[in-house]
């Protein structure tokens, strides 16, 4: 019966080996008990042969019990590091490499700067001046640059301005003179020519004009106007000029509505107030330096 037993044991090991681990496992178990039925039928001590084949048994379940636990660990089996999901945000602390980097400090553009620290032109300003009436006939030209250039403090005779300006008996050309004469003796050459094509100014012009002699006279400088025509002063003085004549800006007030004008044509009548508005259609068809 002993060797019917063995017989038997070693049948179901060879068959065990190819079969799944947890089997190995009770077919172990069973061999055990087998193998004890077995020794219990036949005698209480184990001969050598037996004791090899209990050896192998033994060696059969570690072996079994190593694939067991290799099959629960399997990495195929296993799944990778689980992915955060998109339904919930992420808890872990942001890397500080991704964080969002500070803000640099912008220096202020010097311009916009320069704009908003300028301070708002007064309401009113009228310039200090040297008036001289023109010495000829046809010198209003070089006479309003003279006085419009005293007005910054620059003296300059009415002679030396008429050559620099092409003045000849029919007079000084146009505000394009003008402006090329005062920009050749004042410092930085600020002034600039505004024609004023048409019959009668706009109201685009009227206000340009405007804004133009409060500039100009805001920051101490006088304007020049070419005008053609007659034109009427705030107290009615008439003023007539059909062939063309010059004279020079040299204030304001009421923001720049009402204009000083220094007159060269008529020593005793040399200055006197005129609306924006009256000044801008005098000047018509021709122009000015501001």
């Amino acid at each position: 019966m002993e060797e019917s037993v063995k017989h038997t044991v070693k049948r179901q090991l060879r068959r065990l080996t190819t079969e799944r681990p947890y089997q190995v496992v009770a077919a172990s178990a069973a061999l055990v008990l087998a193998t004890g039925a077995g020794a219990l039928l036949a005698r209480t001590d184990v001969p050598a042969a037996d004791a090899h084949n209990t050896t192998a048994v033994a060696e059969l379940r570690d072996d079994a019990l190593a694939s067991r636990s290799l099959a629960r660990v399997d990495p195929a089996a296993t799944p990778s590091d689980p992915v955060p999901s998109s339904a919930a945000p992420s808890t872990a602390a942001p890397s500080s490499a991704a964080a969002s980097p500070s803000p640099q400090a912008t220096s202020a553009d010097p311009d916009v700067a320069s704009k908003k620290a300028a301070p708002k032109p007064p309401a009113k300003k009228v310039l200090e001046y040297d008036y001289q009436a023109q010495t000829t006939g046809y010198y209003c030209g070089p006479a309003a640059v003279r006085n419009a250039l005293s007005a910054a403090g620059i003296d300059r005779d009415q002679d030396t301005l008429a050559t620099q300006l092409g003045t000849t008996y029919a007079g000084t050309n146009s505000a394009e003179d003008t402006t090329r004469v005062l920009n050749a003796a004042v410092e930085g050459k600020p002034y600039e020519t505004t024609m004023l094509p048409g019959g009668s100014a706009t109201p685009a012009q009227m206000d340009q004009l405007q804004a133009d002699v409060v500039a100009a006279v805001a920051d101490g400088r006088s304007v020049v106007v070419n005008v053609a025509g007659s034109a009427t002063d705030t107290t009615g003085g008439w003023h007539s000029f059909p062939g063309g004549h010059y004279i020079a800006v040299v204030g304001y007030e009421d923001d720049g509505r009402l204009v000083k004008i220094a007159d060269s044509a008529d020593p005793s009548y040399y200055s006197y107030w005129m609306s924006t508005i009256d000044l801008a259609n005098w000047a018509a068809t021709r122009g000015y330096s501001s």
